[in-house]
């Protein structure tokens, strides 16, 4: 049977309360003594393991003492998250480091974003990293992949939904832009930015203003900014 790895105190306990199935739950003695929530655990039953044992399963010592195993993720079908009412979605071109997409789907879903949607090569995809990175708000946030991210942005903007290019060099400071409706930022790989087929998809790019020397934001704290000034012009 096929199943995915999660690891990692939060992204665990997010995984109970999520839609997939948790099949097999373990964790070390240290853990259950200092976290509650395992000693409340019912189904599955808590195996409890040496730590040891837990960093070879995890491939990583950075499990925090509780590894599980989960049904397959789920990804959604992209076009119905842009059918939504006034959808805010955070599109990733080519984003490939796990940790950068697990911080997007966390600030996404605090922001509460509708979706992330990333394109079938040279991305990121859910993996146990990616969940991790995300302190299991990947359980909660729906996440698309297509095949042609430029022709997805093509299909879907519309008078209801404007497609908005994260730029460094922008001269659209985030607070001049009208981001209060359904929207679809696009944020670039590292170093890479935006690919020129995907930029021309966009009907506006906005940047973020830079007061210090750095020339731009991290991708993960980029779309968390952008994201949250959406929010905060859609009144909350």
């Amino acid at each position: 049977m096929t199943r995915d790895l999660v690891y990692g105190r939060r992204p665990v306990r997010e995984a109970l309360r999520g839609p997939r199935e948790v099949l097999e739950l373990w964790a070390s003695e240290r853990a259950v003594r200092s976290e509650p929530w395992l000693r409340e655990v019912e189904r599955p039953r808590v195996q409890t393991k040496l730590e040891r044992d837990l960093s070879e399963v995890a491939g990583t010592r950075d499990h925090q003492g509780v590894v599980a195993w989960c049904e397959p993720y789920r990804y959604v079908d992209a076009f119905e998250l842009a059918a939504r009412p006034a959808p805010l979605l955070a599109c990733l071109d080519q984003v490939s480091d796990p940790r950068n997409l697990g911080a997007v789907i966390r600030s996404a879903e605090g922001a509460g974003g509708s979706g992330v949607v990333v394109p079938a090569h040279g991305s990121a995809r859910v993996t146990a990293a990616v969940c991790r990175a995300s302190a299991g708000a990947v359980e909660h946030l729906p996440v698309a992949v297509v095949p042609n991210l430029a022709r997805y942005l093509a299909d879907i903007k519309s008078g209801d939904l404007w497609v908005a290019g994260a730029v460094g060099e922008s001269v659209s400071p985030m607070w001049e832009a009208d981001l209060s409706g359904g929207l679809a930022f696009v944020f670039g790989a590292e170093a890479k930015g935006l690919r020129p087929l995907v930029r021309r998809t966009c009907d506006l790019e906005v940047s973020i203003p830079q007061l210090g020397y750095v020339e731009s934001l991290n991708v993960s704290v980029a779309a968390a900014v952008l994201l949250y000034e959406a929010r905060r012009q859609r009144g909350g």
